[in-house]
């Protein structure tokens, strides 16, 4: 019987677990698959949803849904959640390299100092909500929600200028490294 399949994995049958994994396995890839191309990606998400299907199957109730609804709902909240956990990192990634400073030899310290310089010059080129957002997440380590709290802005405002900030912060950093002399393009700018 299809339906005892959960339960038996509920209950710790080795056996369940095998026949669970080889039964929904090509379900929960082809969902994978639309949140990524990445095969390694694919292969840890697949993962992921089947330790919650294991750890949630106790919760399974027959009468209330089939169990491949239970686990293509279960692989479905796992994903989104990695995609958006993924989209969050490569957010907050960009500045975080911009004005890191590793240790080096002089020459790659002096450049680094460019460009930090660089940085320095293109946040104060940011527009003002978008500038206070990002020095607060920088300077004082603060998350989305705490900056949203000490500014008064809806989560989603903060977010909405994290993302535009840092976008407008690493084309300025860009067009700044590619010109002749930063003050030149102040000048222009103003």
């Amino acid at each position: 019987m299809a339906n005892a399949l959960l339960e038996r994995v509920a209950a710790g049958d080795a056996g369940a677990i095998e026949e669970c994994l080889s039964r929904y396995r090509p379900l929960v890839w082809s969902l994978a698959r639309r949140f990524s191309p990445d095969f390694h990606d694919i292969e840890d998400a697949v993962q992921d949803v089947f330790i919650d299907v294991w750890r949630h199957a106790v919760r399974f109730k027959p009468e209330i849904a089939p169990e491949t609804a239970f686990v293509a709902t279960i692989a479905r909240r796992r994903l989104i959640d990695r995609y958006r956990r993924r989209r969050r990192e490569r957010e907050v990634a960009p500045l975080g390299d911009a004005i890191d400073v590793p240790a080096g030899p002089e020459e790659d310290i002096a450049s680094r100092g460019e460009d930090i310089e660089r940085v320095r010059e293109s946040m104060g080129a940011l527009r003002l909500d978008e500038r206070r957002v990002l020095e607060l997440a920088a300077y004082q380590g603060l998350s989305q929600a705490q900056i949203a709290a000490a500014t008064s802005l809806p989560l989603g405002t903060v977010k909405t200028h994290t993302r535009r900030g840092l976008e407008r912060l690493r084309r300025l950093v860009e067009a700044r490294g590619s010109c002749a002399s930063p003050r030149d393009d102040r000048k222009r700018d103003g």
